[in-house]
């Protein structure tokens, strides 16, 4: 089950850095807050590169480098959590967060993208017989 939660987490990592980079663009610049010194479109396609190499290094990373990638991973969320924190303060619509109720909503899956990262990549406990 890990396993099959580190994948999916890597494949819609990639997924999410390829949309910043590519057709989805114009949304997340809704979620830069403005107390980022660089420009918004270079924010977001920095995002986005560094959201395709998370995603990656979950899918390819041995074994051995698993907890790091995991803990790195869980990291990169709490960085972005005030993005979205930033879009339900400044009342901003993107990708179908069209209300208060569906932005403030979106901010509880944040914790849930963290604990899937360091669970995911955590070896599980082995039974003695």
């Amino acid at each position: 089950m890990r396993s099959f939660v580190r994948v999916l987490l890597g494949l819609a990592l990639v997924f999410a850095g390829t949309s910043h980079l590519t057709f989805a663009r114009k949304d997340f610049q809704a979620q830069v807050p403005e107390f980022v010194p660089l420009d918004t479109d270079a924010t977001v396609l920095a995002s986005g590169v560094a959201e395709i190499g998370l995603g990656s290094a979950l899918l390819f990373a041995g074994r051995r480098r698993r907890r790091l990638v995991g803990n790195v991973a869980a990291w990169f969320f709490v960085a972005v959590f005030p993005g979205n924190l930033s879009q339900w303060v400044n009342r901003r619509s993107a990708f179908g967060l069209d209300t208060d109720a569906k932005r403030i909503g979106r901010l509880f899956g944040q914790p849930l993208l963290i604990a899937a990262s360091l669970w995911s990549t955590r070896g599980g406990t082995r039974r003695r017989s």
